[in-house]
């Protein structure tokens, strides 16, 4: 019997919508598929086979996040083929950020209205971002939730697994003064700091509308290009060198984040001549007054992960980072002694 239910329809709830949006995105959930995945989606949970040839004591890796207020802007261009993208970028570079591998990703897209092409267009992002990474798209879920959400908006969030040999898990504590510390370029603003870009350029008001000399696309387009994805990279260099840790700048800033990667009695001096910073920071600095001690505590200032490594491994990291699909990775800075934090001079 075909499963429908009117008086579910009545209350705000088309379940029957639910079934097509399931149809609309298999073709996206296909191209995620790894030798891992057991079974299709659709199922109570999502199937993979652990493959842990070559370790010795595998350890998983779980990292969860979601888009933020950057969803906003998505509601407000009807554009949400991108913003999936973000979801998976936010977990999956954290997970690498201990040295694993993600291996799968789900996602949870809570609305206030099912629209089976929108929730489509946002799984085509997912994929996307899973494809990246070399993650399997194993399963998910979608909440029609009327009254709660309004029926042009939504919520979505998700979480990776990743695997890495226990030996093989960055560890902090081997970090010393005199290392490297390694810049991975951002695509700008990723997934952060989106209730401070909605304020300053009045999102919403028009604002996202405006032209800037200093910007190669529209405003909009900037604030919407998405978090970049460094899992590829990342494994390159870890089959060459052994980072003493990596950092995803992500909300906070740098003086947020690095510090979360710093060992015992270490500084991480930033020199700031050497930072490469897209005009979209400086724009949001101008535009919004904001200090700059503010701005290196909220964005990314074009470093989306940071690298830190023994200085005689720097040239063989920077090659590795470069020849795996990163060819802007650059040296931001080193590792001094002092107290745990951050020193951008």
């Amino acid at each position: 019997m075909k499963s429908e239910s009117a008086s579910y329809k009545a209350a705000g709830v088309d379940i029957t919508a639910g079934y097509k949006a399931v149809e609309l995105m298999k073709q996206h959930v296909a191209r995620t598929l790894t030798a891992g995945v057991v079974d299709g989606i659709g199922g109570f949970g999502g199937l993979f086979e652990l493959d842990v040839k070559g370790m010795e004591k595998p350890v998983l890796v779980s990292g969860t996040d979601g888009v933020g207020t950057k969803l906003k802007l998505a509601f407000l261009l009807d554009k949400h083929d991108t913003v999936g993208i973000d979801c998976v970028a936010m977990c999956v570079n954290d997970v690498i950020c201990c040295g694993a591998k993600p291996l799968f990703f789900l996602d949870y897209i809570a609305c206030g209205k099912n629209v089976p092409e929108r929730i489509a267009a946002i799984v085509s992002g997912v994929a996307e971002g899973c494809v990246q990474s070399g993650s399997a798209l194993v399963g998910g879920e979608t909440a029609e939730m009327p009254g709660f959400y309004p029926a042009d908006e939504y919520d979505l969030a998700g979480f990776s697994v990743g695997v890495v040999d226990k030996a093989r898990i960055l560890d902090k504590a081997s970090m010393r003064p005199g290392d490297v510390i390694i810049a991975l370029p951002s695509s700008g603003v990723h997934s952060n700091g989106f209730s401070l870009v909605r304020k300053v350029f009045h999102v919403g008001e028009g604002g996202e509308n405006r032209a800037y000399a200093e910007l190669d696309k529209p405003l909009w387009e900037t604030l919407l290009t998405p978090t970049k994805i460094y899992v590829k990279p990342v494994l390159a260099l870890l089959d060459k060198v052994q980072p003493r840790s990596i950092s995803h700048i992500t909300g906070g800033g740098f003086y947020e984040n690095i510090p979360r990667s710093l060992g015992e009695n270490c500084v991480a001096k930033i020199d700031k001549a050497a930072l490469k910073t897209p005009a979209i920071f400086d724009i949001i600095a101008k535009e919004g007054g904001v200090p700059e001690r503010d701005m290196f505590n909220t964005y990314n200032m074009g470093v989306g992960m940071t690298v830190t490594v023994a200085k005689e491994d720097a040239d063989k990291a920077l090659a590795a980072l470069h020849e795996g699909g990163e060819p802007g990775a650059y040296i931001l800075g080193e590792i001094v002694e002092g107290e745990k934090g951050v020193v951008v001079c």
